[in-house]
């Protein structure tokens, strides 16, 4: 078998439609199967999306709440349960290493440790924010925090 051999099983592919040739096409021939008059009848004759034939569309109907505040920040959330197994005595836990060990898929406003579980070994931890909580809990194991 050679590649230029490769045909398509019988019966697998259509002819496309001849539209706009005459009466033999079998697709009509004044109209080619478009109808009379009209907006899709003519060239180009396309409905945006979401239009409704003039009748008030739906994202005009529904209510508007709320705003989004394009200032707020968003920040990766982990917390010292995490920091305990994901990293050895005396490692140091900063953005690139996280990113690197696939524990955060994207840096966002950063990483922000908050003080859920216990954390039992030092650490050297480099994040963006921190809670008071998880704070006292890494210095009281022996480790130090420093906010980027």
């Amino acid at each position: 078998m050679k590649l230029e051999d490769l045909r398509p099983t019988p019966g697998a592919v259509k002819s496309p439609k001849r539209v706009g040739r005459g009466y033999a096409s079998g697709i009509g021939g004044h109209t080619s199967s478009r109808g009379h008059k009209g907006q899709k009848s003519r060239s180009g004759g396309k409905v945006r999306p979401g239009f409704e034939g003039g009748q008030m569309p739906l994202v005009r109907r529904i209510p508007k709440r709320g705003f989004t505040n394009f200032n707020s920040k968003v920040f990766n959330i982990l917390n010292l349960s995490d920091l305990d197994r994901l990293f050895e005595a005396n490692e140091e836990v900063t953005l690139k290493v996280l990113i690197e060990r696939k524990i955060i898929k994207n840096v966002r406003s950063g990483v922000k440790v908050l003080g859920n579980g216990e954390i039992t070994k030092p650490l050297i931890v480099k994040v963006n924010a921190i809670s008071k909580s998880a704070k006292e809990k890494i210095e009281n194991a022996g480790g130090k925090v420093e906010v980027i």
